[in-house]
Parts: structure tokens; C-alpha cells; sequence
């Protein structure tokens, strides 16, 4: 299974694009953000993560779609995204892509197909997602597509990459309220 948009590719993820992962992951930049991701980010981890997901995409009753975010122009991955704990009603959205490819727009073309493929093609009714506060940048995109913010948890999350106890802000989508 694939999503396409005008600049990439989401499909499942394959072990040749460890490399690509390790060279957009392995950044404090990108990893302080993320709940799960080491700081420094191995071959070995990127490895783990590929098999891990490559194992949830055979399950028969899916409640994981993890993609990593092919660049058509680069045919490289850039980065994940993915719907997490799917279960018929809704699910939690989550992204990454690598420092170099910020600010090009490539957040809200894989922001936009991982929405339209919750909401068209999973029949979903209600996206969530959180967001460490201090990240404004992947809650202003969050909000470009809808969502709204619908509480904040203080001290609820310890961040794998750097150790800090972090607040999360948390954010809702629901199909009747989406904006493309």
C-alpha cells in the first residue's frame, strides 16, 4: 500500500532505506521532539524500527500504518508518518521529517494523505495527536489542517532522545471539521 501526493511517496518502509533514516534521524534537532527516538540514532535502531513496523504491516487486523516518506525528485526516505492505535472509531497521528526538508511544504503533503487516508479510505471519525510543548512549528501545521487544541498535560511525557520530563499539548480532529 502507498499514498502519493505531488512530491512523495508514503509506503511501507523496507530495510534499504535504513541509511536514509539514520542520516534524517540522527539529529537532536528532530529527536527531541519524538516520544520513542533514541539520541543517537544507529543503523541498529533505524533497523529495529523498520522490522517492528514491517511486522505490523502483516498483521490482518491492523491498528498501526506506519509510512516512511519517500522524496519522488530524491527517491529517498525522508522522514515517517503514521496513524497509531487505529481502532474503527479513531487513532493518533504522528510525523517526523529530516531538518534539511523543513520548511519546503513536505509536512503538509504527507499531513494532508495520511488525514485523507484516516478519514476516506480507514472510515476513521476522529484523528488525536500530541505535540511536546515547545514545538510550535508541528502544532501550527496541526492546526492548518483543523485540529484543535484540547488540553495540555503537564509533565507527561519523558523524551527518549534527551531524558526531559516534557509537557504535551494535546490535539483533535474530526471528519465533519476537516479543512483541505
Amino acid at each position: 500500500m502507498k499514498l502519493e501526493t505531488k512530491r512523495l511517496i508514503l509506503r511501507p518502509l523496507r530495510m534499504s532505506d535504513a541509511k536514509d533514516i539514520v542520516e534524517n534521524g540522527n539529529n537532536l534537532n528532530i529527536s527531541r521532539w519524538l516520544l520513542v527516538v533514541p539520541y543517537p540514532y544507529t543503523l541498529k535502531d533505524a533497523r529495529s524500527w523498520i522490522k517492528h513496523n514491517q511486522e505490523k504491516w502483516k498483521k490482518k487486523k491492523k491498528e498501526d500504518y506506519t509510512f516512511g516518506i519517500e522524496i519522488k525528485e530524491e527517491r529517498r526516505i525522508i522522514g515517517g508518518g503514521g496513524l497509531h492505535h487505529v481502532n474503527g472509531h479513531s487513532a493518533e497521528i504522528g510525523y517526523w521529517i529530516g531538518e534539511k526538508y523543513h520548511n519546503k511544504g513536505y509536512g503538509s503533503e504527507m499531513l494532508n494523505a495520511l488525514i485523507n487516508f484516516a478519514f476516506k479510505r480507514l472510515k476513521l471519525s476522529r484523528l488525536e495527536a500530541g505535540v511536546f510543548a515547545g514545538n510550535p512549528s508541528s502544532g501550527r501545521l496541526l492546526e492548518k489542517y483543523g485540529f484543535e487544541k484540547e488540553g495540555y498535560k503537564r509533565q507527561a511525557r519523558v523524551c527518549k532522545a534527551d531524558g526531559k520530563v516534557k509537557d504535551e499539548i494535546l490535539y483533535g480532529l474530526l471528519k465533519k471539521e476537516y479543512r483541505r
